[in-house]
């Protein structure tokens, strides 16, 4: 099997990229290799309207499987907010059907991926695809290198024998007990019998005790009168990165070129990927396929420069935050201009942007604070 381009991992880097390649590059013969059944494995993607450029949306458009142009809501203490900005969703199940009718044979599922060289994979089966060039996507690698914090839920859906009654996203309902870090719900209705609930932490550790989160779920749909049926599971693990050293976590010798989160494309502190896999996947289709490993490396580290600010962000919720005070910071942050908001999801925080959210009154102590930006170990 030959090709001028594999690309291995079919997740949301590795099939915006293969989406890219088809329609701007289509004499380019490529392959999206993917070790489970289908592309996009068991995920559900959510991204803000304008965490995509107007011009570029027509790479995520045919995956879209929910629109809420109505907006989203915010919940806290005390608080509550309704920012106007329209909210998409991503489903695997619509993401894996799209791709395999774009891309057919060149769609390989089931395919695990035992060696990968600058110009082959080699799969567990010992078939062999010879290409002119190979990016790695397979998600997260080794995160020894990096300074982590973690972003972790369990997803259910459920289909209720009554309406539920919640119009629009709610992205975060931190009202809830405050256990193992910062917790917030997150809610999205499919229709008005389907609600997806999402128990999420900012957690000092990745570990995942589903059960227990599972029970939390559970009864915060019966506090609400929501009785019905789980029809979907998901769940999750993302870094929170607040420090560490790009080139031990992607070494300048390193021979195989990296997308997605395998290469640290993701806005640092929420571990939010979509809109950084948007604009990897048209840059690497404007420009040659020669040098891939540098000039992808090379890109990364520019973001992860750029990145800086965020991590710094992550600092001070990680050591400076006390763990079941950590929504405070968020409660003052859904306060700012809902421009500056959507900016800062989408990893676009301008100058001003970054001062604003550093200046008045902090939500944290100011003497944790400067331990936790001092420190080393959280570098």
């Amino acid at each position: 099997m030959e090709c001028d381009l594999a690309i291995v991992g079919g997740g949301l880097a590795g099939g915006l990229l293969a989406h890219a390649f088809a329609v701007l590059r289509p004499e380019v013969r490529l392959m999206l290799i993917e070790s489970g059944p289908q592309a996009g494995g068991n995920h559900l993607w959510s991204f803000f309207d304008g965490d995509v450029a107007d011009s570029d949306r027509w790479l995520v458009d045919p995956f879209i499987t929910h629109r809420w142009p109505q907006g989203h809501d915010v919940r806290f203490p005390g608080f509550e907010r309704t920012l106007d900005c329209g909210y998409q969703s991503i489903e695997s199940g619509r993401f894996h059907a799209t791709l395999a009718a774009l891309l057919g044979p060149r769609l390989l599922t089931g395919a695990s991926a035992a060696v990968i060289a600058p110009d082959q994979v080699t799969l567990a089966d010992g078939r062999v695809i010879r290409a002119g060039a190979v990016i790695d996507a397979r998600g997260a690698v080794d995160l020894s290198a990096l300074r982590c914090g973690w972003q972790k839920f369990v997803g259910h859906s459920l289909h209720l024998d009554a309406p539920h009654g919640v119009d629009r996203p709610v992205i975060m309902d931190a009202t809830v007990d405050q256990v193992d870090g910062y917790r917030f719900v997150y809610l999205l209705p499919r229709d008005d019998r389907t609600i997806f609930i999402e128990d999420t932490y900012y957690s000092d550790t990745p570990d995942l005790d589903v059960p227990a989160i599972a029970a939390r779920i559970a009864a915060y749909a019966a506090a609400r009168g929501w009785d019905g049926t789980i029809v979907h599971r998901e769940q999750g693990v993302l870094p929170v990165v607040h420090g560490g050293a790009f080139d031990r976590f992607w070494p300048a010798d390193d021979p195989i070129a990296r997308a997605g989160v395998r290469a640290g494309l993701f806005q640092p502190m929420t571990g939010y990927s979509l809109p950084d896999a948007v604009r990897f996947a048209l840059w690497l289709a404007g420009r040659p396929l020669d040098d891939l490993p540098a000039a992808t490396r090379a890109h990364a580290r520019t973001c992860w420069r750029h990145g800086g600010y965020y991590r710094l962000l992550g600092r001070m919720l990680f050591g400076a935050a006390r763990p079941p005070l950590r929504w405070r910071i968020f409660a003052r942050f859904y306060r700012l201009p809902a421009p500056l908001i959507q900016r800062f999801y989408s990893g676009r925080s301008t100058i001003v942007d970054r001062i604003r959210i550093l200046c008045g009154r902090p939500p944290v102590p100011i003497r944790s604070a400067m331990r936790a930006l001092l420190d080393p170990s959280f570098r």
